[in-house]
């Protein structure tokens, strides 16, 4: 049992559902959660250009290492989902092992990183809507505040259906996604030929500090492969399928979009749609599992106890955390859009902000490892030094994002981070006096 009095982790899948519904999911559907959430198609057209503007040369030497940190996080976190099936993913395994305000801790951490990327990536979906239909011109807020409504208004339909509907949707959606962007590119080498960059291989121009800040962004288009852990209950057979798409999920294969080069505006317009869909696909799976997140901290008193009551629909969907969900990841795009920031500048402030979230989440759990197993008697040297290496990754990240100190707004983002975490382990904190106050009946 854990110390917070909730069933013990082998257990979770077993006894509780939470209201949702059990083995529902196939592995590929449950693979489609976190495929929808790691965006290989965001990743090509927007965050690799992105961190090129920041490491030139090195951009490849930056995706290697975070690929590197992103494969040891997941080994750790997919060790623990042989033993767990939990609508909490990461705050579950955190909460087993560790003291109760760690689990919190992780569980706010990880929520703001769902939510933030969230209006991230339905903030990219504004800026390629617009792309493809120009509507308006200079500041105008009309039309960016109205795709925003749009997608994250079918995002949330969508997850308030049946969990297999949004899932089969996602999958669909960033396999065509995909599908796309291989048929321009493809048509590209067919054009151009192959030609290997030796200023790439000799890194040249390449600044450490330049490979060290675009490392987070090189992150970013990683994270939220674990999100596919939060489905636990609903996937059938959760303790060998989840696993093995945690470590599936994590592929992302950094190359350049290389079809404007080619000067046919048809191609380019192909690969903005495609972006789009993927877009609204990663909206869909961030408020799926930033929804389901909030139902495990309401089951354990850390989040409003209303926010179980959803899943007595017919759809048994967590329909007040879904609404919950939709209005956080809306609340800062509607915002900041009224203050006149484009879309693409949301996408980045907002994107370097779940970075945060997500490295503390992931370094909190990595670090609940080797205690979970050693309380099972199955601990071993490579399980001590696999999430080491894990937390040492993660570190490096973190540093990265700090020193040297980035240029502003992304200079304050860790603060604004730090603030919104303190408030959200305020109201748990407030909450949990609540409940134990003695009744004056």
């Amino acid at each position: 049992m854990s110390s917070m009095g909730e069933p013990g982790i082998a257990d979770v899948g077993v006894d509780a559902t939470y209201g949702l519904r059990r083995g529902i999911l196939s592995p590929v559907q449950t693979l489609a959660q976190s495929i929808s959430s790691v965006a290989p198609t965001c990743t090509t057209t927007i965050n690799i250009p992105l961190v090129f503007a920041l490491a030139g040369n090195g951009t490849w030497l930056a995706y290697c290492l975070a690929m590197g940190g992103i494969l040891l996080i997941a080994a750790c976190i997919s060790r623990f989902g042989r033993y767990s099936a939990s609508p909490g993913s990461l705050y579950k395994y955190a909460t087993e092992s560790l003291p109760p305000w760690v689990g919190t801790l992780t569980a706010w951490s990880l929520l703001l990183a769902y939510v933030e990327t969230g209006t991230s990536v339905a903030s990219g979906f504004v800026h390629y809507a617009l792309v493809l239909l120009p509507m308006g011109g200079g500041h105008d807020v009309l039309w960016p505040m109205i795709w925003g409504v749009v997608v994250v208004g079918a995002a949330t339909l969508f997850a308030c259906r049946d969990v297999r509907l949004s899932s089969k949707l996602m999958l669909w959606i960033e396999g065509l996604s995909a599908l796309s962007i291989c048929i321009v590119l493809g048509l590209v080498l067919a054009r151009h030929g192959v030609h290997i960059d030796t200023a790439q291989l000799r890194l040249q121009g390449v600044t450490p500090a330049g490979v060290r800040i675009a490392l987070v962004l090189a992150v970013f288009s990683s994270v939220g492969f674990e999100s596919a852990a939060s489905l636990g209950h609903e996937v059938k057979n959760p303790l060998r399928t989840i696993p093995r798409v945690v470590m599936l999920s994590p592929s992302d294969a950094p190359m350049r979009v290389l079809a404007t080069l080619m000067h046919v505006p048809a191609f380019g317009e192909i690969i903005d749609i495609g972006v789009c869909i993927g877009m609204f696909a990663c909206t869909l799976a961030f408020i799926t599992a930033a929804a389901r997140l909030m139902l495990l901290m309401a089951h354990n008193g850390i989040a409003p106890r209303w926010l179980l009551r959803g899943t007595h629909t017919e759809q048994h969907a967590p329909v007040e955390s879904v609404l919950v969900a939709s209005v956080l990841v809306m609340l800062p795009l509607a915002v900041l859009t009224l203050r006149g920031t484009v879309s693409f500048d949301i996408y980045g402030w907002m994107g370097s902000m779940a970075v945060y979230g997500f490295l503390t989440a992931y370094a909190l759990a990595c670090s609940a490892l080797p205690v979970f197993l050693k309380r099972r008697g199955e601990l071993t040297p490579w399980m001590v030094m696999l999430p080491a290496a894990a937390v040492l990754a993660i570190l490096l990240a973190l540093v990265g994002t700090l020193y040297p100190v980035p240029p502003p707004p992304y200079n304050r983002l860790p603060y604004v981070y730090l603030v919104t975490l303190a408030i959200g382990l305020a109201s748990s904190w407030t909450l949990r006096r609540q409940k134990q106050k003695p009744s004056t009946n």
